[in-house]
């Protein structure tokens, strides 16, 4: 069997202008990275003869370790959506070195079904996570100034963290103490996806927008408990600068040449999980049809794309696909991962609750639902089945995709699905409202979305919710971070748990992101590398031949 890799470079490639030219971009718009890449500078937010294109999520049921080829199938509905006639583009999140380098490999899509050049987008790109990683750490580097140089605005308790872009666990928790010995403190790196410069990035309209959310970060606390935001330092415009190129969408192609946009990368397990705001916008004003994806499973990604990046950029979903596999539904049913390609229907059975609650949950915003089964070579035409049958005997809509060994080809009769799905009306509301209390607002996602019996908050918990309130910030979104793995706060309970208490572990106001980050479970901010991690399989010749990357 080819490797991702070796389908990648067999692969006939157009130069980028002439991708562009298929979305009616000029290259005088185009900021070429090499032939086969380019920013696009230029603003359609301002265009009066822009677009109002159809959205479609892709979202999913909770993963295997392994991923479940979200992408690969966002991928495929847009060279199939394209294939029938339709103007339509897919718009992706960047690949973050972590997990390019940890357990999961790239984030291109995989088979016939991917975006190209992989080796460029899965590696450093066109540098936008460089540019958040020293942006991120130039403001770190500007509050430790600060404080060795005299600490006029009496900076006591730092709260704003350095980045790296890779799992390094070594990172974690670390003692900074400047080389004048009149200060000490702790630090702990976050991975760079999970940065709030990364979050700021994403859900910024333009580069005032995107000053003004610098601006507005906490950075710290007086010893009186005084908020302190990074415009007291005096720094936004340099924080801004090294963010100048970033702040544009990047154009890049499928395998069948079609235009795809990637732009920004958070997590969404640790973050928001969806691509930026600019990116979505950009692809509804140029074409008729705009698959973007959410990070992780529908509790996750999706939830955040709704209730977070919807409301605050006034977005409206036409269709949310939700991608399955079977092999993540027997997962689900109690399978060790080692035995998920081997037939079990009553695993399957028993795993397919998971399924059922995601489709519940999203049908809590709109009704324009349809089911993907996306395709491995070890499913069997009785697991299918019972998949299918089972899907429409709760009155939704499926459609096998195998769009990973066929291409558009095999994403066909899912993306007819999806183009008449897109003609209902749009019946999408949030979740929860934004004004709220934050412990009501907590509450409704553990209960509602992971269905969580009870959530437990501590007093310290607590009175960090009494301050940011007190300071008029109790009217943000919410962005709980805990495990992919499970609708719960615990990687162990999988399938469709009930009857389980979530435990608020700590709160952090991302005041510049606009949101607040809830963190529950064990769930870590810098991830760490695995023993078998697919590193140990990467090379490059004296030719400069890659292989291992997929």
């Amino acid at each position: 069997m080819k490797t991702d890799l070796q389908i990648s470079n067999e692969c006939n490639i157009k130069t980028i202008d002439v991708i562009a030219k298929k979305i009616n971009i000029d290259h005088n718009d185009l900021e070429n990275y090499g032939k086969f890449k380019a920013k696009i500078n230029i603003d359609y937010e301002k265009d009066s003869n822009k677009k109002e294109g159809k959205l479609i999520l892709v979202t999913s049921i909770n993963p295997t370790p392994f991923g479940e080829g979200k992408t690969t199938v966002s991928i495929g509905i847009n060279d199939a959506i394209r294939k029938l006639g339709k103007n339509s583009i897919v718009v992706l999140r960047e690949p973050s070195l972590g997990p390019v380098f940890g357990i999961k490999g790239g984030a291109t899509g995989g088979g016939y079904s991917q975006v190209v050049p992989m080796e460029d987008i899965n590696l450093h790109f066109t540098g936008d996570i460089s540019a958040i990683e020293y942006a991120n750490n130039l403001l770190c580097a500007i509050i430790d100034n600060h404080i060795y140089q005299g600490n006029e605005l009496g900076i006591d308790k730092v709260v704003f963290n350095r980045c790296v872009d890779l799992n390094d666990r070594a990172l974690r928790n670390l003692v900074i103490k400047y080389d004048n010995n009149t200060f000490e403190r702790e630090e702990h790196y976050n991975i760079t996806v999970a940065s709030e410069i990364m979050a700021i990035l994403c859900l910024s309209k333009d580069m005032d927008d995107l000053k003004n959310r610098i601006g507005n970060i906490l950075i710290g606390y007086t010893k009186e408990n005084k908020m302190i935001f990074a415009k007291d330092l005096n720094c936004v415009g340099a924080i801004a600068l090294l963010l100048k190129d970033a702040i544009k969408p990047n154009l890049v192609q499928t395998l069948e040449n079609n235009p795809v946009l990637i732009h920004g990368g958070p997590f969404a397990n640790i973050a928001h999980g969806c691509n930026s705001l600019i990116a979505t916008k950009l692809g509804l004003n140029l074409c008729d049809y705009v698959v973007t994806e959410a990070g992780f499973g529908s509790d996750l990604g999706a939830e955040k794309f709704l209730d977070i990046k919807c409301q605050i950029g006034n977005l409206k979903p036409n269709c949310i696909v939700i991608n399955a596999t079977i092999r993540s539904l027997k997962y689900n049913g109690g399978v060790d991962k080692n035995s998920i390609n081997i037939e079990n229907v009553e695993a399957l059975k028993k795993g397919i609750l998971n399924l059922k609650r995601h489709i519940e949950n999203m049908s809590k915003y709109t009704k324009n639902i349809v089911v993907c089964l996306n395709k491995f070579e070890y499913d069997t035409e009785n697991e299918i089945d019972y998949v299918r049958q089972y899907v429409n005997n709760l009155g939704y809509q499926i459609e096998v995709c195998n769009s990973y060994k066929q291409g558009s080809a095999g994403a066909i009769d899912l993306a007819k699905k999806i183009i008449d799905i897109c003609d209902y009306n749009t019946d999408f509301k949030p979740l929860y409202d934004f004004n709220d209390t934050i412990i009501n607002k907590i509450n409704i996602i553990c209960k509602e979305i992971y269905r969580a019996s009870n959530v437990i908050i501590n007093d310290i918990v607590k009175e960090k919710i009494n301050i940011l309130i007190k300071n008029g910030f109790g009217n943000l979104p919410i962005c709980i971070a805990k495990t992919q793995y499970s609708f719960s706060d615990d990687s162990k309970k999988l399938g469709a748990p009930n009857n389980f208490d979530m435990t608020v572990k700590d709160i952090k106001l991302s005041s510049g992101a606009g949101f607040i980050v809830v963190l529950m479970g064990n769930i870590m901010t810098m991830p760490g590398l695995g023993k078998n991690s697919a590193y140990l399989n990467m090379d490059i010749d004296s030719k400069s031949n890659i292989t291992g990357l997929f």
